[in-house]
């Protein structure tokens, strides 16, 4: 694996160390000494997959507080997405900057989202899959979001939303936002 730190210290790109021959190629794609060796996380609780019917849907900006912290690891297997993720960590010095990478089945790359980033996702094509290795279990009462296009988070989307659930929509803007 090539893990990249990003411009965010707690984010990361991981991507393929491919070995090839006439088969194809092998690579692996989650590796807990690695991902201890460049200060990730390693635990994860929970593997989750989202397949996304039409190009131009959005989930997102999902969060959970720190009493029950999600670390994710984002790749896209099937179709491509432009990921986002915010830091909303208030005390952080990084806090509402962002991070936003292309993953698609071709690159095979990874996107890792520290506890505390909102994270969301738009696809860019029809018939995307998308899967999320997670360090702690989905908790509803520590759920929060952020909505997709709330100018405090500075988020550009490069297609016309299509599809998007009712509680994405509907989450606050930042300054009306429980902490």
């Amino acid at each position: 694996m090539i893990i990249t730190k990003q411009h965010i210290p707690d984010v990361a790109i991981v991507e393929l160390e491919r070995r090839e021959d006439d088969r194809g190629f092998f690579a692996r794609t989650f590796d807990v000494a690695e991902f201890e060796a460049a200060g990730l996380n390693p635990a994860v609780e929970q593997c989750n997959m989202s397949y996304n019917h039409k190009a131009g849907t959005l989930r997102g900006m999902h969060y959970q507080l720190d009493y029950a912290p999600e670390v994710k690891l984002i790749r896209c297997v099937r179709g491509a997405i432009v990921d986002q993720i915010v830091d909303m960590r208030p005390d952080s010095p990084t806090y509402l900057q962002h991070v936003s990478v292309e993953l698609t089945a071709e690159n095979r790359k990874a996107l890792y989202v520290p506890a505390m980033f909102a994270h969301g996702f738009q696809t860019l094509v029809d018939d995307t899959e998308v899967m999320y290795q997670v360090t702690g279990k989905y908790t509803p009462d520590a759920e929060r979001g952020q909505r997709y296009d709330d100018p405090a988070l500075g988020l550009t989307w490069p297609h016309e939303v299509t599809v998007i659930s009712d509680k994405d929509k509907s989450w606050a803007l930042l300054e009306g936002a429980a902490k």
